[in-house]
C-alpha cells in the first residue's frame, strides 16, 4: 500500500494535530470522480486508518465544490474507454454491469468500514456520486449554501451507493431521488441529510474545529464508537441495501423510457453538456427549499 506523503494528480493528503485531511484534487473539473482518483482515495484512507499518529479524517475538495459526480465524459457513460483493452463495463451485459458497480462500490464505502471517524466537509456542489462519498462518512458538515443532491436519478439510474433513508429517512429520500432534486446545505441539516451547516466562509474553521476535537479522544475508543453504531446500522440492513442497491442500478439501465433514451443519444451525438441540459431543464432550477416555520 502506498504511504501518501504528497499531493498526487487526483488527491492531496496530509496530518497535522493527529487529524488526517483528504482532499479531492481535481478542482477544475469539479472533482468528478475517475477510477484512478477512487483508487487513490481508498489507499488514503487505508494510510490514515493505519497510522498511529491519526485519530480523525477530514474529507474535503479543492475549490469550488466538494465532488460534482462521477466523470460522465469517461467509461462511466458507457461509451467505452477509447483504444484501451476491452473490460466488462456498462456496455455489457446486466451482471457485466453489476460487477462493475460493486467494484467501485468497494472503494466508495471505504468510510463506513475503517475504524476511525471520517467527517465530510462539503460545500460547492455534492451531486450524484459525490453524495456516495459524503453519506458514507461518519459526520457531514455542509456549507449553508451547498448543494446536495442526486441529479442524475432523473435519467440515468438510481444511486448505486444509497444512505439517504438512514440519515433523511424514507419520505425525504423518495422526494429527493424521484425529483432528482438538490437541497441546500442548510435544508439538508434541517431534515437530518446532514450533521449541521455553516456560512461557507466559515466551514472550514468549523470542520478543524471539530475534527481537533473528536481527535482529542483515543483512536481505540473512537473505533469503539464507531464500530458499534456501523453495527447498529448493519442490523437495519444498511450493508445489504448496498448491493441492492448497486443490482437495481444496473436493472435501472436497462431502462428504455423516453428520458434514459435521450440521454444516452444526446450524450452520443452532442456531448455531455446538451445531455446534460436536456435532462435537467424541464425541472427548472432544480433545487427543494423548505418552507420557514412562522
Amino acid at each position: 500500500m502506498p504511504k501518501w506523503l504528497k499531493t498526487t494528480e487526483t488527491l492531496s493528503f496530509d496530518v497535522a494535530h493527529r487529524v488526517a485531511r483528504i482532499t479531492l484534487n481535481r478542482p477544475d473539473k469539479r472533482n468528478a470522480l475517475t477510477p484512478a482518483m477512487l483508487s487513490e482515495l481508498s489507499d488514503a484512507l487505508l494510510e490514515a486508518d493505519d497510522r498511529t499518529d491519526v485519530h480523525a479524517i477530514v474529507l474535503a475538495g479543492a475549490g469550488k465544490d466538494f465532488c460534482a459526480g462521477y466523470d460522465l465524459a469517461g467509461v462511466y457513460a458507457g461509451l467505452g474507454a477509447g483504444n484501451e483493452p476491452s473490460y466488462r463495463s456498462t456496455n455489457g451485459t446486466l451482471d457485466d454491469d453489476c460487477w462493475q458497480l460493486e467494484q467501485t462500490q468497494k472503494k466508495t464505502i471505504a468510510m463506513f468500514d475503517i475504524h476511525k471517524p471520517v467527517i465530510a466537509q462539503v460545500q460547492g456542489n455534492c451531486l450524484a456520486g459525490g453524495t456516495d462519498l459524503a453519506l458514507m462518512c461518519d459526520m457531514v458538515v455542509a456549507a449553508d449554501d451547498a448543494k446536495i443532491g442526486f441529479p442524475a436519478a432523473r435519467a440515468n439510474g438510481t444511486p448505486p451507493q444509497n444512505m439517504f433513508l438512514y440519515h433523511c429517512g424514507p419520505q425525504w429520500a423518495k422526494r429527493l431521488l424521484m425529483t432528482g432534486d438538490w437541497i441546500s446545505g442548510r435544508d439538508a441539516a434541517r431534515i437530518g441529510l446532514v450533521m449541521e451547516s455553516a456560512p461557507a466562509l466559515e466551514l472550514a474553521d468549523v470542520v478543524d474545529a471539530l475534527a481537533h476535537r473528536v481527535a482529542l479522544v483515543d483512536a481505540e475508543l473512537l473505533s469503539a464508537h464507531k464500530r458499534v453504531i456501523n453495527f447498529g446500522l448493519e442490523l437495519q440492513g444498511a450493508r445489504t441495501l448496498q448491493r441492492l442497491a448497486a443490482e437495481t442500478d444496473a436493472r435501472a439501465h436497462l431502462s428504455r423510457g423516453p428520458r434514459r433514451s435521450q440521454f444516452r443519444s444526446d450524450m452520443i451525438e452532442h456531448g455531455l453538456k446538451t445531455a446534460l441540459k436536456n435532462r435537467d431543464e424541464p425541472f427548472g432550477e432544480g433545487g427543494v427549499a423548505l418552507r420557514d416555520p412562522t
